[in-house]
């Protein structure tokens, strides 16, 4: 490994090897995404290209760069290239993957039974307290420390098999704060709303930087006895290359946090008109509803009315069915949400 040629800037660009473990992966999920997409435009639905493409491009594309570019070609030999790998695995790819909402796909592609199957899977206990925001976020933290600071980093270089088996425990740990922050509401408690995942995702970034000044500053070298037994001779010094490594996973870090809690912003923003214009077109309903009660009264209601006397029971229970809240008996996604919120604040 010493007798690598020299990682310069065209080589960082044209280097590239195959890792068929993480091809298998590539094309599975891949192949599984298409399928979904041509199931839900079979059936007249429409599903956007930019979920596929943030899907493929930013998801996909970034477990490629990292399992198979000069990344993964110059990892043994450098730590920097290694660093880098492993912040793609567990930040730009889960962001990619969630960018293009599989798991709403696969529900709407999915038969009816395996459909509800999949919702009960994501809504079970074991998912909840998984994906629970402070839960996940420390499985991201505590994944990335173990991976640096204990001896799981170094035997992986020299273990094949458990280098790629870091790589899916790199890439699951992001996913299970990523995915459903983004994309799955009925995994999170009806209090995570918009304005707190925006600070989760605030505080995640925060979090998220904490490797990387780690790494950085550390004063006992990661994974040292490796490095400096096969570093080339034209590499930095292996505690130079050490602190660029952890430079990079802190700017890569901070990179990605901007976008995150932009796309939360604009979520929030997007929930609130669609919750809005719902308000204003049930009460429009309910308005024109009790104009056109005024206006015409049917002649058999009146004739009723003027023939059997009212109870004061009746009349109660017909002003509280008028005055039920709309989200109370409306089937769809907004009332759902508002259904949840007010359930789970009723319990409290």
């Amino acid at each position: 490994m010493s007798a690598m040629a020299e990682l310069t800037a065209g080589r960082l660009l044209t280097s590239w090897q195959l890792d068929v473990p993480a091809l298998l992966l590539v094309v599975v999920l891949g192949g599984l995404y298409g399928w979904g997409v041509l199931r839900v435009r079979a059936k007249g639905e429409p599903w956007s290209p930019a979920r596929t493409a943030a899907f493929t491009v930013l998801g996909l594309g970034a477990l490629v760069v990292a399992t198979m570019s000069a990344l993964a070609v110059y990892d043994h030999v450098l730590f920097w290239p290694a660093a880098v790998q492993n912040i793609l695995l567990d930040l730009v790819a889960p962001l990619g993957l969630a960018l293009g909402d599989p798991l709403r796909l696969a529900v709407q592609a999915l038969p009816e039974r395996a459909a509800a199957r999949l919702r009960r899977t994501m809504t079970g206990r074991v998912l909840r307290l998984l994906t629970f925001p402070l839960v996940s976020t420390g499985l991201v933290l505590a994944t990335e420390l173990t991976v640096y600071f204990t001896p799981y980093f170094g035997t992986a270089l020299r273990v094949g098999w458990l280098h790629e088996l870091m790589y899916l425990h790199l890439l699951a740990a992001g996913c299970l704060f990523v995915v459903p922050v983004l994309t799955r509401e009925e995994t999170l408690p009806a209090w995570c709303t918009h304005p707190v995942r925006a600070g989760l995702v605030f505080l995640d970034g925060v979090i998220d930087a904490i490797p990387g000044v780690v790494v950085m500053t550390h004063g006992t070298l990661i994974a040292g006895a490796w490095y400096l037994h096969h570093h080339p001779s034209w590499s930095p010094d292996v505690r130079q290359d050490q602190q660029i490594g952890g430079g990079a996973m802190l700017s890569i870090a901070e990179l990605v946090a901007l976008p995150f809690l932009l796309m939360i912003l604009f979520q929030w923003a997007r929930a609130e008109r669609v919750q809005t214009a719902a308000l204003d077109r049930h009460l429009d309903q309910q308005q024109a509803a009790a104009a056109v009660a005024v206006s015409t009264p049917s002649t058999a209601s009146t004739a009723s009315a003027l023939s059997t006397p009212s109870t004061p029971s009746a009349q109660p229970a017909a002003s509280a069915e008028r005055v039920r809240p709309w989200w109370e008996t409306e089937k769809n996604e907004v009332a759902a949400r508002i259904r949840r919120q007010h359930g789970e604040h009723g319990e409290q």
